[in-house]
């Protein structure tokens, strides 16, 4: 590895004026071990907890904003010092030096020196990093988590964005309105990386016909670097510097020009840091363009035909698609993939521009047909899976005209069942359970699934009920707060505002959803018939509550205005006090939803839910699914662990119709029933056996330790 150094920039805390004993927190503030260490999150809260939720959870401005007199404070509290030393030294135990992970003698060679690299458009670590959107993000920063607890040697490769996702508002009237806020990666914990000669170190890329120079960031997640590129910089014209602007914001032509950079300029960013990886992980089709510049590499090396170049980069590529319809795939216009790349590239890949413009179509000849990242990404890596069973069978079919000699059954494309990472979704009275009855090493026994079998068992009915209520009352504090402080900064009238401080009810059986806002994921689903809901939500013996989150993308007007019929929906007087939309929906509000609802709802129309993850961080806190049989419900449910809304086989004329009598057949049969079937100590016995199932049977297999696994030994060997 050729040698850099790395500096930190100036940093918006003085830690030489920290007292001494608190030295710790700076370097914990750097590592974000921090946010799924046990206790990692409360020892910074509890520095100032008001600043805290002001700063967004971000520990290096808590450090720069916390008052003299309180570091003061707690820097002569024994009990805390104590907390802080032990963080201290668990960090230094994790981090320290030790063997790397080991499968099968075929995937010996992932090793430091020679680390899987792992593209991504966005990688959702942390709340206080901004640079993720929903699902693809989450996972993408578990996977990073995963590689780093099992210790897997893995490299990161992402753009840091100025302005990330947009912030959520919702009108008075229940209309989506966006904003986004600068991200200044001096108050971030990441690192400026900086050449052997102290300056900072630049990468380059062709874009449009001009010279394009992008910086480098390094975010530490665990053991495990996160190399994002960043084009915000006085070399770069005005526009350029525009290129890491905005995650999925302005037209087609930022997005792939954001993709060339993410691509072309992370593979020669590896080569100025000297990694060689042993392969190259493409999560989902947007960094597609890495298998070219590799191809470029080859062909300006040696030059090999490009059909050899093509041969040796597939072996080292391989490719997850997210995406379960085609129409979700980035695709796009010949002239502007022309426009944007110029004429040299293709040259220097030894290829007309026709050829070149024909790997991304599904068939090269068509020259009408548009440049698509998946076609492209599937030709040039040797490996393609989707990520859960059900929707390798869709992808199979959804490309199999890329083999027009093989049947279905035989189109090489697998599947990796998407998981979670526990520590970072578990709830702490949870995980303190775990430890108790499973062992202070579950987190490492996750995939035993014999010791989990035994050590829930082992949890007695009001252990659990009583860790889950206090979790459910902790919920309810929380919509109300949050409640509040949106109505009275939004303008609402004062008694509806003033209401939020008496919603919810902490016994109600408490029903969560919450996931991006599109046409497939059928928001609108539970409003099909008013009236049917609202005898379920107003049973005076027996109320249910929902709990609403989720964003529309911008420019997706049809799915704002199904947000816009839920939001004056919940303003009814019949249902203001038990259904609330939670705005702004980010990983801080999920944690505190799949924390601690009764039940998570998922409705998606089959076959479209690729795999979805939310419900796996439910089943971790011992939540109950109510699911479609889609994605990975498809796989988890047994019967015993959860609701299933359909058959998920039968084909119907109208499904909407279907599923939505299913749904609510299933609540008022089955749910609501087996909730409040409570004995004389107030202890639903039924329901604590679900849940004990759902956590024996579910929590083995979806999470993202077996996940990363299984990409080590079926797909990066």
């Amino acid at each position: 590895m050729v040698e850099t150094t790395e500096i930190i920039e100036k940093r918006t805390v003085n830690e030489n004026i920290l007292p001494f004993p608190l030295k710790p927190l700076v370097r914990l503030a750097w590592n974000y071990w921090w946010s799924w260490s046990a206790d990692g999150a409360s020892i910074f809260r509890d520095l100032d907890p008001e600043i805290w939720e002001q700063c967004e959870h971000n520990p290096r401005q808590l450090l720069a904003r916390t008052s003299d007199y309180r570091l003061a404070q707690v820097a002569t509290d024994p009990l805390y010092l104590e907390r802080v030393r032990q963080l201290s030294e668990r960090f230094d135990a994790y981090i320290a030096p030790g063997p790397t992970w080991r499968g099968p003698s075929e995937a010996g060679t992932i090793t430091p020196e020679r680390p899987v690299a792992y593209f991504c458009a966005e990688f959702g670590v942390h709340s206080s990093l901004p640079l993720y959107s929903g699902g693809l993000g989450i996972l993408a920063g578990d996977h990073l988590k995963s590689a780093s607890d099992i210790r897997l040697p893995l490299v990161g490769i992402g753009l840091l964005y100025r302005y990330g996702y947009f912030r959520q508002r919702l009108r008075s009237d229940g209309w989506q309105e966006e904003h986004y806020g600068e991200t200044d990666p001096a108050e971030l914990p990441i690192h400026l990386i900086r050449s052997a000669d102290d300056t900072p170190l630049r990468i380059e890329v062709l874009i449009r016909e001009r010279r394009v120079l992008a910086q480098v960031w390094r975010a530490d997640v665990g053991r495990v670097p996160l190399y994002l590129l960043d084009t915000n910089i006085p070399e770069n014209e005005e526009t350029d510097r525009f290129v890491t602007g905005h995650l999925y914001g302005g037209d087609r032509e930022t997005r792939i020009v954001q993709e060339m950079l993410l691509g072309i300029g992370g593979v020669r960013l590896l080569r100025k840091l000297g990694i060689e990886p042993h392969v190259f992980h493409l999560n989902e089709g947007h960094s597609a363009f890495l298998t070219l510049e590799l191809a470029r590499e080859l062909n300006q090396a040696k030059r090999p035909s490009f059909a050899e170049a093509m041969s040796l980069v597939r072996e080292r590529c391989v490719f997850t698609t997210h995406t379960p319809v085609a129409a979700g795939n980035d695709e796009f216009e010949p002239a502007l993939v022309t426009r944007s790349f110029g004429n040299s590239y293709s040259q220097e890949l030894g290829l007309s521009q026709e050829e070149f413009l024909a790997l991304g179509r599904v068939d090269p000849g068509n020259r009408e047909e548009r440049y698509g990242l998946t076609p492209l990404a599937i030709r040039m890596c040797r490996s393609t899976n989707g990520v859960s069973r059900k929707h390798g069978e869709v992808s199979r079919a959804l490309w199999q005209k890329l083999w027009p000699a093989k049947t279905l059954s035989e189109v090489p494309i697998s599947h990796v069942t998407n998981g979670v990472h526990a520590p970072t979704w578990m709830a702490p009275l949870m995980r303190s359970l775990y430890e108790k009855h499973v062992g202070e090493d579950w987190q490492t026994q996750l995939q035993d699934r014999g010791r989990w079998e035994k050590g829930i068992a082992k949890i007695s009915d009001q252990e659990l009920w009583s860790a889950h209520s206090l979790l459910k009352q902790r919920l309810v504090a929380f919509v109300r707060y949050r409640s509040f402080f949106s109505r009275h900064g939004a303008g609402e009238d004062a008694d509806y505002a003033d209401a939020a401080r008496t919603m919810f009810d902490v016994s109600a059986l408490t029903i969560g959803f919450a996931r991006r806002i599109a046409g497939y994921k059928r928001w609108d689903l539970l409003l099909t018939d008013p009236e049917r809901l609202l005898m379920l939500i107003n049973n005076e013996k027996r109320p249910v509550q929902f709990v609403f989150a989720g964003k529309a993308h911008p420019q997706d007007e049809g799915s704002k205005s199904i947000l816009q019929h839920l939001a004056q929906w919940k303003h009814d007087p019949r249902v203001r006090q038990r259904a609330v939309f939670l705005e702004d929906y980010d990983q801080e509000i999920a944690r505190q939803l799949v924390q601690s609802v009764d039940v998570w709802l998922n409705v998606p129309r089959r076959p479209l839910e690729a795999s979805g993850t939310s419900g796996e961080k439910v089943a971790v806190n011992g939540g109950l699914n109510l699911s479609i049989l889609d994605g990975w419900w498809l796989e988890g449910y047994d019967g015993t662990n959860g609701f299933a809304i359909g058959d998920g086989v039968a084909e119907v004329a109208d499904v909407d119709a279907s599923d939505a009598e299913s749904l609510y057949k299933v609540l008022e049969e089955e749910v609501v029933p087996l909730y409040y079937d409570q004995d004389a100590d107030g202890l639903p016995r039924k329901w604590l056996a679900m849940m004990k199932r759902a956590i024996q049977t579910l929590v083995p297999e979806y999470n993202s330790d077996r996940m990363v696994e299984e990409y080590a030994r079926r797909i990066y060997s």
